[in-house]
């Protein structure tokens, strides 16, 4: 099991960036779990990830050229793969015995899943959970539109962000969302589900002023590790899917994405709403969690109180149980049992 219990869990997939922005000859950097990392599709479209580091003199290998088939150092001129195995060195003459081949830049499992990417930190991808799905939408689909923003905090507070129902009416408040002040009793079922748990479907709370403008909606809540929220809202035959994930960067750095999906056509209509309001709620969850590191920087105890705090405690439970059945070798055992969860929202 890992010492550190607030370190990430690594023999899992993070989401990583819109399939989209990886595009062919272009090289895309990125620091997630404090590794450098490089993005970028061979010439056959697929995608690679690297460590963004040449082998040689450690120089990012971003900064060199690409041209679909090799990636050349800026600094020596050495050439790598895209599955990171050296190609040339050009200082080496060609009797010298040395084989270049065997010189390699290490790489990371990646998948293309709904239009985005998904990378693997761990030893054995082939037996960890399966990238979730979003829920409604074809396998093909890619999203609606997406938005990211990196945040100074802890990943395990961002990630007690994500699934916190009682800071709405002090950080989501809004003339067009809820006014301030407004809180309700409210009661919620859960469920465990794979790697998490799932707020069944119901209605949502009266005190949202948009939900007021739609009519009849349901809404379905899934949160699993390592940082995965989806929030499926059903009108009638149609949905609107979110996908909100936590990635690490580093210690006391986060990336927040969104990933929106809907089947009506119509929604086209209101993605620049749509995506004004996802990035209002991200710029009022960043504000926050901007505030909180600076005072979780003296590592204060965290105090979880039920019910209001009871999913922060199931997603420590989770990881800690995911860390275990992985260096035990066992089967992951949910630690989540059906509640009805009762606060003010």
């Amino acid at each position: 099991m890992q010492g550190d219990r607030s370190a990430p869990l690594r023999e899992i997939w993070y989401y990583a960036m819109p399939a989209a922005e990886v595009k062919p000859g272009r090289l895309v950097p990125r620091v997630y779990l404090g590794e450098p990392l490089l993005f970028g599709r061979a010439a056959d479209g697929a995608p690679f990830v690297l460590r963004d580091l040449c082998p040689h003199r450690g120089i990012p290998l971003h900064y060199g050229r690409f041209d679909g088939s090799e990636i050349e150092c800026a600094y020596h001129g050495w050439r790598f793969r895209p599955s990171g195995a050296c190609s040339a060195i050009p200082a080496l003459l060609d009797d010298h015995p040395h084989d270049v081949s065997r010189i390699r830049v290490k790489s990371y499992p990646v998948r293309e899943v709904q239009g985005n990417l998904w990378v693997f930190f761990g030893d054995d991808p082939e037996h960890a959970p399966d990238i979730p799905l979003v829920p409604d939408i074809p396998a093909e689909q890619a999203p609606g539109f997406t938005f990211s923003i990196r945040v100074p905090a802890r990943p395990d507070d961002a990630l007690y962000n994500l699934v916190d129902p009682t800071h709405n009416p002090f950080i989501h408040v809004s003339w067009w969302w809820r006014r301030r002040g407004s809180i309700h009793e409210k009661a919620k079922s859960f469920v465990p589900s794979p790697y998490g748990f799932t707020m069944v479907p119901h209605r949502p709370s009266a005190n949202y002023a948009p939900y007021k403008l739609l009519g009849q909606v349901e809404t379905q809540i899934v949160f699993r590790l390592p940082g995965i929220r989806i929030e499926r809202m059903v009108f009638g035959k149609h949905r609107l899917v979110t996908l909100n994930t936590i990635t690490p960067v580093g210690e006391r750095e986060i990336e927040e994405s969104y990933a929106v999906y809907w089947t009506n056509p119509l929604f086209r209509l209101l993605k620049p709403l749509a995506r004004r309001i996802t990035r209002a709620f991200a710029a009022q969850d960043g504000g926050a969690l901007r505030l909180q590191s600076g005072g979780v920087k003296y590592d204060p105890p965290m105090m979880l109180i039920d019910d209001a705090d009871t999913q922060a405690k199931w997603y420590y439970r989770l990881k800690v149980e995911y860390a275990r059945s992985v260096a035990e070798q066992r089967p992951f055992v949910n630690p989540v049992e059906p509640r009805v969860l009762r606060f003010r929202s």
